[in-house]
């Protein structure tokens, strides 16, 4: 009962505000074939390149050895944690986050001001495994500190996915990105330390360039027109 009048208003509050543009329920949601293919590929490739350097201490690590595992990929697929991280949560929490919110937030506060507030939704949701950490046994501080830290770092990367969806105007963008920032897992900075030099250099050297690289492809490579995307994000 609840989830068809919870459908009706959604569609009613969204295509109101698009009087002007031809828009249909699913393009507002980012569920569209025009740019899709750009929309898997140069977004996952850019946030490989901010993450050329974690990428690179995985080689150093050798532990690129295990994608071409074909037994490491049957238990993934049957194991209900590795599919939770990689599919189950990614998929969900950014159809939640981005292709059901974003399209009412939009008109009421634009897409730059969507792009700050946003986050702070998809960042309180992970405050709940703060009763988690407890429960396992953690104390109170600590548990505080590691759910803030969490929280500051889910929502920076929730302006992140939603700059692409608006960007992109593809919740696959997002999506996709997720499931590999999930997989990746937060930079192991200190790992850096423990590895002798020259290696360590070196990989000092992908930390920064990666993050500087991103931050020049940023712009370009999510432009709008390269995805047909001319609802979201303003032209001028």
């Amino acid at each position: 009962m609840h989830f068809p009048c919870y459908n009706v208003c959604w569609k009613f509050i969204c295509l109101a505000q698009y009087p002007w543009q031809d828009v249909t329920y699913w393009s507002l949601m980012g569920i569209r074939l025009s740019g899709l293919v750009q929309a898997t590929i140069l977004p996952l490739f850019l946030t490989m390149v901010l993450f050329l350097g974690p990428m690179s201490l995985h080689y150093n690590e050798g532990l690129y050895q295990r994608f071409f595992d074909l037994k490491m990929w049957l238990y993934c697929l049957t194991n209900v944690v590795w599919l939770r991280n990689h599919v189950i949560a990614p998929f969900f929490e950014e159809f939640t986050f981005r292709a059901c919110m974003l399209p009412i937030l939009v008109p009421c506060f634009g897409s730059k001001n969507s792009v700050i507030l946003c986050p702070f939704f998809f960042g309180i949701a992970h405050l709940h495994l703060l009763n988690e950490k407890l429960a396992h046994g953690a104390k109170f501080k600590a548990a505080i500190l590691q759910s803030l830290f969490q929280f500051s770092y889910t929502t920076v990367f929730g302006a992140y996915s939603t700059y692409l969806f608006l960007r992109t105007g593809h919740v696959a963008a997002p999506v996709i990105v997720h499931a590999f920032c999930n997989h990746m897992g937060f930079p192991d900075f200190g790992q850096l330390f423990t590895i002798e030099r020259p290696k360590q250099s070196v990989l000092m050297v992908c930390f920064v360039a990666g993050l500087v690289t991103w931050m020049l492809l940023l712009k370009p490579l999510t432009e709008p027109q390269i995805y047909n995307n001319m609802l979201y994000w303003p032209t001028t």
